[in-house]
């Protein structure tokens, strides 16, 4: 059985590659390469698998996946300049797909001993465009 659960966060970021010179990274990015940035709210949907308890028919204890949530993704992530105040976004360049990686890589430790095992993260940046991460590892 699959339970996903959504969060929202509203964060602002830029993409572009250091080495390569303005008119480079306005090819690759358009607007995006913007050192100014701007701003997405994103929508993230988490999805873990598992059987639901044979006592209380739930696959997982939904007030802990929301404190999870909460805690390792809407905080650190929200109201932020995603290339200046968030790890790893430092040194990797925060696209959609990153992102979500990243958000897979936050969550997967409090999944992997859970009866609930981390499935899928859905991230939207707008209401079009959206990225999924799947599998075991997140790749």
């Amino acid at each position: 059985m699959l339970l996903t659960r959504r969060a929202e966060f509203s964060a602002s970021h830029f993409c572009r590659i250091p080495s390569l010179s303005e008119v480079e990274n306005r090819e690759i990015f358009g607007e995006e390469a913007n050192l100014n940035g701007h701003g997405h709210n994103y929508i993230v949907e988490v999805t873990v698998e598992g059987e639901p308890d044979p006592v209380t028919g739930i696959v997982m204890d939904l007030k802990e996946m929301k404190r999870i949530l909460d805690r390792e993704i809407v905080e650190p992530m929200d109201h932020r300049f995603l290339n200046l105040e968030i790890p790893p976004f430092q040194d990797v360049i925060p696209t959609t797909a990153n992102l979500a990686r990243e958000i897979w890589r936050r969550l997967q430790p409090f999944f992997s001993a859970s009866p609930a095992m981390l499935s899928r993260v859905r991230l939207y940046e707008t209401a079009d465009l959206y990225v999924d991460i799947v599998g075991e590892d997140g790749a």
